[in-house]
């Protein structure tokens, strides 16, 4: 026999053995599945599904390439650089044969949006006492979205700023802040040895958001909030406040009224203890005196006063939808990630030291966006069409509060009962092959049930949230989805990577959150590695597809906060 023939005849012989591997695979998965969901079985011919195949580390690397070029200018909403990346996105789509499926038959879902950028003049100190430096002891913003919005008020201490009823926690018992300035701590209340689970333990609740410290403060009545920063309370170091806070910052036009905010600022913990240190109170003792349950606020005697000028313009900014229409367009699935970014260093923020003056925020998120093309390509190549149709919605502004998915959650293209799932990719592991796959919130529904099985059958494991402390599951484009009872998870850091110690995978989040997170350090990468990228990619695929071709649809589990939500 020639070499070549005997070379085929190897090829045939694997082929039919990973195809028999195949059938076992999809038979243990039905297994699985409709004891857990009470699904139907699947059609089991190796043809069905996603085209796996089709996912490329190369082609992972061209995607996330381009779109953290220089060019594309760090891709902030409403500006040329956003709006070339979403052209792309949109040429991606067409080309792999999905449907428009935004405004007027385009790929394109426009939102008015309002984009404020706060001049480095600032100014803000204490009534006889101290001032503070812009960025480097404070950044601010206003929901007062004029050229110049004036600030005073009394500050008061309001431990954690939380109110949960259920929990029977009041931080606000008893006050009228009215005109007054909230001087907040942000994540949870630690959990004591009497109650393990307060605030969910270790992991960080929604309380602890510090989108929720602003919401909450406005439903008191605030005139303002000031959150107290801290590199453990808020997970990440001063310079992502001062990245992320100092540039244009956006809000969606129809929320405006809604907003009563007079000032939304942070504070270093130095400065925070200059602000109390001047109104006779050591911040120690305010901190601790608001770990108990029943603590009153405190107010400290002293006005805030000063100033923000800013430039406050009018602009739009799209989401990007695709559709890959089943054969019941009733329903659907949704895969989710965001393309926006940080965009560049602008006069505010020119304090900051740095001579890359671009967010190219290669990792955040230009590497979910690639990696959800290829989810597309793969899905988009099968042979067969899915029963539920199967959304791809590249999100903008989300690094300015989930903006975008906000948006689209009041504006679906389906009912919110009719979306299956919601799979979201924010930042692909991009140093090899890891054993675990992290799926933010798989433990809160039975679409965790599915991704295991199908984890297993690859001898993987879905992984626990490393870093709950962090609350990564607040914090991406799935999270208005989940708000609304609609079945999600979140593709996260792993950590079990082949041939490294236990602690591998830690210390590579822990370096990228110290030094690259929100950062313009966020540049592409030459020396990544794929492979694990691509493995988790074809899961995901595969799991949307089985989403899409279920009769059951997941849920919450009862006791999750989340199963409220649904219809």
């Amino acid at each position: 026999m020639s070499f070549q023939l005997e070379s085929l005849c190897n090829c045939l012989q694997t082929t039919l053995y990973c195809e028999l591997m195949y059938l076992k695979s999809l038979v243990l998965i039905v297994m699985v599945c409709a004891v857990a969901m009470g699904c139907q079985p699947l059609p089991s011919s190796p043809t069905v599904g996603p085209a796996l195949d089709n996912i490329r580390g190369s082609d992972i690397a061209a995607h996330l390439r381009f779109l953290s070029l220089d060019l594309l200018e760090g891709r902030a909403p409403a500006t040329r650089g956003g709006n070339l990346a979403a052209e792309y996105l949109a040429a991606q789509l067409a080309t792999l044969d999905f449907e428009p499926a935004g405004d007027h038959d385009t790929y394109f879902q426009e939102m008015s949006i309002l984009e404020s950028t706060v001049h480095p003049q600032m100014q803000f100190s204490l009534a006889g006492g101290p001032s503070f430096e812009y960025l480097t002891e404070v950044v601010a913003v206003s929901d007062l979205l004029a050229p110049q919005v004036s600030i005073s008020g009394e500050v008061v201490f309001v431990g954690h700023g939380i109110v949960a009823p259920e929990l029977d926690w009041n931080d606000y018992a008893d006050i009228d802040m009215t005109d007054r300035i909230a001087l907040v701590m942000v994540n949870d209340p630690p959990a004591t040895s009497e109650e393990p689970d307060l605030f969910g333990g270790d992991a960080l609740t929604y309380y602890g958001r510090w989108t929720y410290k602003y919401e909450e403060a406005a439903r008191q009545g605030a005139a303002g909030v000031i959150l107290i920063h801290t590199d453990e309370s808020a997970t990440y170091p001063w310079q992502v406040v001062q990245s992320s806070w100092s540039g244009p910052q956006y809000s969606l036009l129809q929320d405006v009224e809604e907003s009563v905010l007079t000032l939304k600022a942070w504070v270093s913990e130095p400065a925070a203890r200059r602000l109390t240190s001047h109104a006779g109170y050591d911040l120690d003792v305010l901190r601790s005196n608001a770990l108990q349950r029943g603590a009153r606020p405190v107010p400290l005697g002293v006005l805030v006063s000063g100033s923000i000028q800013q430039d406050v313009v009018r602009s739009t900014a799209s989401n990007v939808i695709g559709v890959l229409e089943g054969t019941d367009t009733s329903q659907g699935v949704l895969f989710t990630a965001h393309y926006d970014h940080l965009g560049m260093i602008t006069a505010s923020s020119e304090a900051l030291v740095t001579s890359d003056q671009i967010f190219n925020g290669a990792v955040d998120n230009a590497s979910g966006v690639a990696g959800l093309l290829e989810i597309s390509q793969a899905l988009a190549r099968s042979h067969t069409r899915p029963v539920r149709s199967i959304y791809v919605v590249f999100t903008t502004a989300e690094e300015a509060g989930l903006l975008g998915a906000e948006y689209f959650a009041l504006h679906s293209p389906l009912p919110l009962n009719q979306w299956a799932a919601n799979i979201n990719v924010d930042g692909l592991n991009l140093y090899g092959r890891t054993r675990d796959i992290v799926l933010l919130g798989a433990e809160r529904s039975t679409l965790g049930v599915l991704a295991d099985s199908l984890a297993k059958v690859r001898n993987r494991i879905v992984g626990l949230d490393p870093a709950p402390e962090r609350g990564y599951f607040f914090r991406s484009d799935h999270f208005p989805m989940a708000k609304a009872g609609i079945p999600a998870v979140s593709l996260g850091s792993p950590t079990d990577y082949i041939g490294q110690d236990a602690e591998h995978g830690r210390r590579l989040a822990d370096q990228y959150n110290e030094n690259d997170y929100h950062q313009p350090s966020d540049d592409f990468r030459t020396n990544w590695n794929y492979m694990g990228a691509v493995e988790d990619l074809q899961l995901l695929a595969e799991l949307g597809w089985y989403v899409a071709v279920e009769r059951v649809m997941p849920k919450y589990y009862p006791d999750d906060p989340f199963s409220q939500f649904r219809p």
